[in-house]
């Protein structure tokens, strides 16, 4: 579930630098506010990437429950890693917002910040999940 949060929060993010966009700035934050959109973008379908990743290692430590020790904590570990990844993501996607909030279209500020607690929210979920699989 944290993955999809997240997901949800920079497809918010993706929003709000495509409609920022084309509001007569100047180029050079033009081109920030664009690297922002694809970063973003990149970040959405890494994130969307890691909700099936996620649900195939919770289903190889369903099947690790009736194995040895070794492969229960080996299924475990492997489990973690998907959380861990989307935690990382999260905080990167988070850098994202400064300029969106001083640059943005200032109509969408409410978005920006929606997505920042989505995120905060994916991040604390996936560090559960971590601190649970370790």
């Amino acid at each position: 579930m944290a993955a999809l949060t997240a997901s949800a929060a920079v497809a918010l993010l993706s929003m709000v630098a495509g409609y920022s966009l084309g509001r007569g700035q100047p180029k050079r934050v033009e081109e920030r506010i664009r690297r922002t959109l694809k970063k973003s973008e990149e970040l959405r379908k890494r994130f969307l990437d890691l909700v099936d990743l996620d649900a195939r290692a919770y289903l190889q430590v369903a099947v690790a429950r009736s194995g040895s020790a070794q492969k229960k904590r080996a299924a475990k570990r492997k489990a973690a890693a998907v959380p861990g990844e989307v935690a990382r993501l999260c905080l990167k996607a988070m850098d994202l917002t400064p300029l969106l909030v001083t640059r943005g279209n200032p109509n969408l500020l409410s978005d920006v910040e929606v997505a920042v607690e989505l995120l905060f929210a994916a991040y604390k979920s996936a560090m559960i999940n971590v601190r649970v699989n370790q």
